[in-house]
């Protein structure tokens, strides 16, 4: 099995992401997965051209997109993506969408393929705090995970694919009081523990409820 897992690099005011620096940390096989790492560009209209090349050249049978959610203390594995862009700031190449769908011949939201209560429970288990999310917004983070979706759904069909973000780091948030952060560490020991259950799962689906897990 092979996963492919991507990650932002830095935008607006931040130097660093927590999403390509806890992507690069990952091991090399993960539950005895490939793990192809891939730094994306936090560009609306580039991002997705970069994961495609990838796809078809690694022709994984996992996606993971990566991002930060600065402000959530929670690891929090995306349930749905939605057919708009609407940037709260510019991307990294200047450029801010408002009110714009991606796809006029794509559904209005695509559901993840991972098992993202399952995601939750094992991140939970090595002690760090995720929830399931039902927003992943309307920025570059929503922006990549609907489109690997469409790829899916017009190119790529037995490919299952989804979205997590994580939090801040700690040094991201030295001048942003009372704003939860999580360590690079537990970053990358959460986001193995998601990976892990991704594997474990292959074609058995996710699990059916887990407390607490809807955000």
């Amino acid at each position: 099995m092979k996963v492919l897992v991507t990650g932002f690099d830095p935008f607006g005011d931040d130097q660093i992401n927590p999403a390509i620096e806890t992507v690069k940390r990952l091991p090399d096989q993960i539950a005895g997965a490939e793990i192809v790492k891939l730094e994306i560009p936090t560009i609306f209209d580039r991002c997705a051209e970069v994961v495609h090349a990838a796809i078809v050249k690694e022709q994984p049978d996992y996606v993971l997109d990566v991002g930060q959610a600065g402000g959530r203390y929670a690891l929090t594995p995306e349930r749905v993506a939605i057919n708009f862009d609407d940037g709260r700031i510019a991307d990294n190449a200047g450029f801010q969408p408002l009110n714009r769908p991606i796809h006029a011949d794509g559904e209005n939201a695509y559901f993840t393929q991972l098992p993202v209560k399952a995601m939750a429970k094992a991140i939970r288990a090595v002690g760090l705090p995720s929830v399931v999310s039902t927003t992943a917004g309307t920025y570059v983070c929503n922006h990549i995970m609907y489109q690997v979706q469409y790829m899916r759904d017009k190119e790529f069909p037995n490919l299952k694919a989804g979205f997590i973000h994580i939090p801040f780091l700690p040094d991201q948030v030295t001048t942003r009081p009372n704003t939860p952060a999580l360590s690079l560490a537990d970053d990358v020991r959460g986001l193995t523990a998601a990976i892990t259950a991704i594997v474990d799962r292959d074609g058995r689906g996710d699990i059916e409820t887990i407390e607490g897990s809807i955000a």
